[in-house]
């Protein structure tokens, strides 16, 4: 697994006030999708791509467009959704579809409860888009739900990520043959006992949504 740590003035910056636990819900939101649009431009550096010809007004040339099958986004629910904006924005060929997760607070393991997605998905390169890298369980079950349908190229986008969430990719997903990536804003000092990122932001769905 390849794990890649944007490193950008910019990104520490949006990170700064998403962490602060006096920005509200509305500029929490406006953040997380500018700051996504900058991890898609990272996620997206090995987008598959084909030759296509066109005419500038001075002189035939060629050019590259995005390959067919289409990339697929994939937020996980809830909170990946206040990364699609951001994402699709930089990538709007793409196609979207939808995994919900949920985590066992008491396990702290993940239980899929919905998903939105084509049966068959060979040949697809997936962006799978979550916040939060924390424990890692959610993640991971993500990941393998997408193998178990053929993905054969998943990059993971994250906000954040605590290093046990991606030691337990790199060991949990040690047998996977297609190339897996994670690109993340910053990875951050651990775990709590209650499994937040520490200093982290929070719980991202809350901040984004609400308490609901």
């Amino acid at each position: 697994m390849r794990v890649h740590v944007a490193d950008h003035r910019l990104i520490a910056h949006k990170l700064t006030y998403l962490r602060d636990k006096r920005t509200d819900s509305p500029t929490f939101r406006r953040l997380a999708e500018e700051l996504m649009t900058l991890l898609a431009y990272e996620a997206t550096r090995d987008v598959r791509v084909e030759p296509f010809e066109i005419e500038t007004p001075v002189a035939p040339t060629t050019g590259i467009k995005l390959s067919n099958p289409k990339p697929l986004v994939v937020p996980i629910l809830r909170a990946g959704l206040g990364m699609l904006e951001g994402m699709v924005r930089l990538l709007p060929s793409a196609e979207v579809g939808f995994l919900g997760m949920q985590r066992n607070e008491e396990t702290l393991e993940a239980i899929t409860y919905a998903n939105r997605l084509p049966d068959n998905l060979h040949g697809r390169q997936v962006y799978v888009l979550d916040p939060m890298l924390a424990t890692g369980g959610s993640m991971v079950d993500a990941i393998r739900f997408l193998l178990d349908r053929g993905a054969d190229d998943i990059t993971a986008v994250t906000l954040l990520a605590a290093p046990e969430g991606v030691a337990r990719m790199e060991a949990d997903l040690a047998d996977v043959t297609p190339p897996i990536t994670l690109v993340t804003g910053a990875i951050d000092e651990r775990l709590n006992e209650h499994g937040y990122i520490v200093p982290g932001l929070g719980d991202a769905g809350d901040r984004l949504y609400g308490v609901v």
